[in-house]
Protein backbone atom coordinates (compact mmCIF):
# COMPACT_ATOMS: atom_id res chain seq x y z
CA UNK A 1 0.00 0.00 0.00
CA UNK A 2 1.19 3.54 -0.45
CA UNK A 3 -0.01 6.75 0.97
CA UNK A 4 -1.40 9.76 -1.27
CA UNK A 5 -2.69 13.27 -0.70
CA UNK A 6 -5.76 14.40 -2.36
CA UNK A 7 -6.00 18.08 -2.20
CA UNK A 8 -7.38 21.07 -4.11
CA UNK A 9 -6.36 24.80 -4.00
CA UNK A 10 -8.66 27.14 -2.73
CA UNK A 11 -8.10 29.31 -6.18
CA UNK A 12 -9.12 26.98 -7.93
CA UNK A 13 -13.05 27.31 -6.19
CA UNK A 14 -14.97 29.94 -8.47
CA UNK A 15 -17.36 31.41 -5.08
CA UNK A 16 -20.51 29.30 -3.80
CA UNK A 17 -23.50 30.20 -1.79
CA UNK A 18 -24.07 28.67 1.48
CA UNK A 19 -26.34 26.26 -0.17
CA UNK A 20 -24.16 25.38 -3.03
CA UNK A 21 -21.46 24.39 -0.32
CA UNK A 22 -24.01 22.83 1.67
CA UNK A 23 -24.83 20.61 -1.17
CA UNK A 24 -20.98 20.17 -1.95
CA UNK A 25 -20.45 19.43 1.28
CA UNK A 26 -23.16 16.90 1.88
CA UNK A 27 -21.63 15.28 -1.18
CA UNK A 28 -18.03 15.08 -0.30
CA UNK A 29 -18.85 13.58 3.29
CA UNK A 30 -20.39 10.91 1.67
CA UNK A 31 -17.29 9.83 -1.00
CA UNK A 32 -14.98 10.04 2.44
CA UNK A 33 -17.72 7.87 3.83
CA UNK A 34 -17.08 5.75 0.78
CA UNK A 35 -13.38 5.97 2.12
CA UNK A 36 -13.85 4.87 5.33
CA UNK A 37 -15.93 1.88 4.23
CA UNK A 38 -12.88 0.79 2.09
CA UNK A 39 -10.86 1.22 4.75
CA UNK A 40 -8.29 3.70 2.49
CA UNK A 41 -8.96 7.20 4.70
CA UNK A 42 -6.04 7.84 6.84
CA UNK A 43 -7.82 11.74 7.23
CA UNK A 44 -9.48 13.94 5.67
CA UNK A 45 -10.72 18.06 6.65
CA UNK A 46 -11.97 20.32 3.38
CA UNK A 47 -12.54 23.52 5.38
CA UNK A 48 -9.11 25.50 4.51
CA UNK A 49 -9.37 28.73 2.83
CA UNK A 50 -7.78 32.37 3.31
CA UNK A 51 -9.81 32.95 6.51
CA UNK A 52 -8.59 30.10 8.45
CA UNK A 53 -4.95 31.29 8.41
CA UNK A 54 -3.44 31.27 11.92
CA UNK A 55 0.05 32.59 11.58
CA UNK A 56 3.19 31.73 9.88
CA UNK A 57 6.72 30.85 10.99
CA UNK A 58 10.47 31.73 9.49
CA UNK A 59 13.28 30.82 10.49
CA UNK A 60 15.11 34.60 10.85
CA UNK A 61 18.82 34.82 12.27
CA UNK A 62 18.14 30.53 13.59
CA UNK A 63 14.94 31.41 15.28
CA UNK A 64 11.76 31.01 14.98
CA UNK A 65 9.54 33.66 14.05
CA UNK A 66 5.89 33.83 13.95
CA UNK A 67 3.84 36.14 12.24
CA UNK A 68 -0.17 36.44 11.20
CA UNK A 69 0.30 36.71 7.71
CA UNK A 70 1.00 34.83 5.33
CA UNK A 71 2.38 37.61 3.44
CA UNK A 72 4.09 35.65 1.06
CA UNK A 73 2.79 36.70 -2.90
CA UNK A 74 0.78 33.59 -3.75
CA UNK A 75 -2.37 32.88 -5.45
CA UNK A 76 -2.73 29.19 -4.51
CA UNK A 77 -3.60 28.15 -0.96
CA UNK A 78 -4.38 24.85 0.52
CA UNK A 79 -8.35 24.40 0.52
CA UNK A 80 -8.80 20.96 1.67
CA UNK A 81 -7.35 17.63 1.26
CA UNK A 82 -7.56 14.01 2.37
CA UNK A 83 -4.94 11.59 2.97
CA UNK A 84 -5.42 7.44 1.53
CA UNK A 85 -3.61 4.30 1.62
CA UNK A 86 -4.16 2.65 -1.44
CA UNK A 87 -2.71 -0.37 -3.31
CA UNK A 88 -1.96 1.95 -6.20
CA UNK A 89 -1.85 5.48 -8.54
CA UNK A 90 -4.61 4.00 -10.17
CA UNK A 91 -6.96 3.73 -7.29
CA UNK A 92 -5.74 7.22 -5.96
CA UNK A 93 -7.08 8.63 -8.94
CA UNK A 94 -10.03 7.09 -9.00
CA UNK A 95 -10.75 8.55 -5.38
CA UNK A 96 -9.56 12.05 -6.46
CA UNK A 97 -11.79 11.92 -9.15
CA UNK A 98 -14.87 10.60 -7.15
CA UNK A 99 -14.24 13.88 -5.15
CA UNK A 100 -14.04 16.07 -8.42
CA UNK A 101 -17.08 14.60 -9.31
CA UNK A 102 -19.10 15.62 -6.59
CA UNK A 103 -17.20 18.85 -6.12
CA UNK A 104 -17.04 20.20 -9.22
CA UNK A 105 -13.89 21.46 -9.08
CA UNK A 106 -10.27 19.91 -9.99
CA UNK A 107 -8.14 17.14 -6.79
CA UNK A 108 -4.52 16.76 -7.45
CA UNK A 109 -3.17 13.15 -6.74
CA UNK A 110 0.15 13.40 -4.91
CA UNK A 111 2.19 10.06 -4.26
CA UNK A 112 4.18 10.00 -0.64
CA UNK A 113 7.06 9.04 -0.93
CA UNK A 114 7.85 6.84 1.91
CA UNK A 115 5.70 5.99 4.74
CA UNK A 116 4.64 8.99 7.55
CA UNK A 117 4.56 9.25 11.35
CA UNK A 118 1.10 9.16 12.84
CA UNK A 119 -0.06 9.91 16.51
CA UNK A 120 -0.04 6.11 17.90
CA UNK A 121 2.53 3.81 18.68
CA UNK A 122 0.30 0.76 16.42
CA UNK A 123 1.46 3.13 13.50
CA UNK A 124 4.36 4.46 13.71
CA UNK A 125 7.15 4.63 11.93
CA UNK A 126 10.89 4.61 12.39
CA UNK A 127 13.59 6.90 11.81
CA UNK A 128 13.56 5.36 8.47
CA UNK A 129 10.15 5.62 7.90
CA UNK A 130 9.75 2.17 7.93
CA UNK A 131 5.88 0.76 10.06
CA UNK A 132 6.93 0.39 13.35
Amino acid sequence: MAEYLIMFNDEWVREHTADELATKGTASKAVVREMQEAGVLLYSNGGLDADTVVGTATKVDGKAVITDGPFVETKEHLGGFCAIDVPDDETARYWAGRLAEVLDWPQEVHRFRGAGMAATTASATDDLGQRA
